[in-house]
């Protein structure tokens, strides 16, 4: 497609590998633990990052697809909090509850103490 074309364009300035029909715009806070690390990797060609006074970072960027920022926010665990939009935090939240409804209650240490008390 010529450089010039709506999507091309859109695709070039968002997060991502895929697109979907808005535009937002993120804005992520890494935790003072991960700082160094968490946004060392480039997530976007055109992010902003902007380094805070309490040694945590802001990270923000284009994208158009909650799923794929999501996971990318997930694999974070507790050290990037989602600031904007609300969809994203969200959705988000939605995994992270989902994922703790699997693992609640399950007795992982009762059934490892069964297993080496042979």
């Amino acid at each position: 497609m010529p450089p010039s074309s709506g999507i091309s364009n859109l695709i070039g300035q968002s997060y991502g590998i895929f697109s979907g029909p808005k535009l937002y715009w993120a804005e992520l806070r890494s935790s003072e633990e991960r700082a160094p690390w968490v946004f060392r990797e480039l997530w976007h060609p055109k992010q902003k990052i902007t380094a805070l006074k309490d040694e945590r970072i802001t990270l923000e960027m284009l994208f158009t697809d909650i799923r794929e920022l999501s996971i990318d926010i997930l694999r974070q665990g507790q050290h990037v909090e989602v600031l904007e939009p609300q969809e994203l935090s969200d959705q988000v939240s939605k995994e992270l509850k989902a994922a703790l409804k699997k693992y609640a209650n399950r007795g992982f240490t009762k059934k490892i103490e069964d297993r080496y008390q042979r």
